[in-house]
């Protein structure tokens, strides 16, 4: 059933939820003649659970690979705090938590001088969130946007590409909203001509007045999982907050389905890889990682049946049709017109958490 393929696109990505309780998952892949010794773990995304993905490297170097997947930074570290030390190899998360990691003494130094920096797209590589004191800790490994998602069959590519369509009338009844703040809220400062890292709390009432303007003409608001199922269903026509992340992967079994960034700009979302520095296994742990950001593992990454989104190596390899999914042709335009998630201070962060919780009991 196409709901149930959907469903499994964006399940457990730390985006789809904003609260605890998601089910964890483990699963395993051997090949033939591997030793039970012989294993890599990774505490990853939904993306990085798939057959497709870890077999090619399981075959490879004749190991078993164990994933446990977790959604919130919160639910990762609870799982860290209960293992010992070399339990865990492989970490992957959100770019913008990377540091956080490393603060709390859980990441080892990856060697710079192996990784692809050249073939990685220059926005991605952030040295403020992947380096300290001159060491690399992780990688860029795969980004996209919160941005329009759409039925194009309701919606021209035109009426997309203008940020005023988070708030246009005609659309009423017909548009869901992405439940979560801070890309949603910088949105519509984009759209009003407010870089998110400029965003100020003299701003909120003008962000508020839009929010308050788009909320009135939704359908609903929620996670990424019930926003996705109501653009699949019919139940709207357009997500605000949505992205490749939400449609890629069902266009070619639903065409409708589409995805743009406004000419005004949009949010940019990353996320990256390193190795834990209790791993036993270092030296397989970063030929994992190499593997991950290689061209072969790009490709298989960027098209994970859990959820598709743009690979962080410009030379992945992804077929025409993969490319078209993705935008491919107009990443330069995007990348340069998209910003990355922006976190403000503890004050300003609960100025913009108390607009959303007005907004949202309008």
């Amino acid at each position: 059933m196409m709901i149930s393929s959907m469903g499994r696109q964006m399940i457990s990505r730390r985006r789809a939820l904003q609260a605890g309780g998601a089910a964890l998952a483990s699963l395993s892949f051997m090949p033939k003649g591997a030793r039970a010794a012989d294993e890599l773990n990774l505490l990853v995304w939904c993306d990085h659970t798939g057959a497709a993905l870890l077999d090619p490297f399981a075959e490879k170097h004749g190991i078993k690979i164990n994933t446990k997947e977790y959604d919130l930074p919160g639910v990762a570290y609870s799982i860290l705090e209960q293992s010992q030390p070399g339990d865990w190899d492989v970490f992957v998360a959100d770019t913008g938590d990377i540091m956080s990691a490393v603060a709390k003494g859980y990441l080892g130094e990856l060697p710079d001088a192996e990784m692809p920096w050249a073939d990685i797209f220059p926005e991605l590589k952030q040295p403020d969130s992947h380096y300290k004191d001159g060491k690399l800790y992780a990688v860029p490994e795969k980004f996209g946007y919160n941005t329009i998602a759409f039925n194009n069959t309701k919606v021209t590519q035109e009426e997309a590409r203008q940020a005023k369509v988070m708030w246009d009338p005609k659309f009423s009844g017909r548009i869901a909203i992405y439940d979560y703040y801070i890309p949603t809220m910088e949105m519509v400062a984009i759209a009003l001509g407010i870089k998110p890292q400029e965003i100020t709390k003299m701003h909120l009432p003008a962000i508020k007045e839009k929010l308050v303007e788009m909320k009135k003409l939704s359908s609903l608001v929620g996670d990424v999982p019930t926003t996705q199922n109501a653009l699949v269903t019919g139940a709207a026509d357009i997500i605000v907050g949505g992205g490749e992340f939400a449609v890629a992967g069902l266009m070619a079994e639903k065409p409708e389905l589409d995805w743009v960034l406004p000419d005004e700009g949009g949010v940019r979302w990353s996320q990256s890889i390193g190795i834990f520095k209790d791993s036993t296994k270092k030296d397989l742990a970063t030929e994992f990682v190499k593997y991950i950001v290689s061209p072969e593992g790009q490709g298989r990454l960027a098209t994970a049946d859990c959820y598709w989104a743009m690979p962080a190596n410009s030379k992945a390899n992804l077929d025409d049709a993969q490319k078209k999914r993705l935008r491919w042709d107009q990443q330069p335009e995007f990348i340069a017109k998209s910003y990355p998630y922006f976190f403000g201070d503890a004050e300003l962060d609960a100025a913009m958490q108390e607009v959303w919780t007005e907004v949202l009991g309008a």
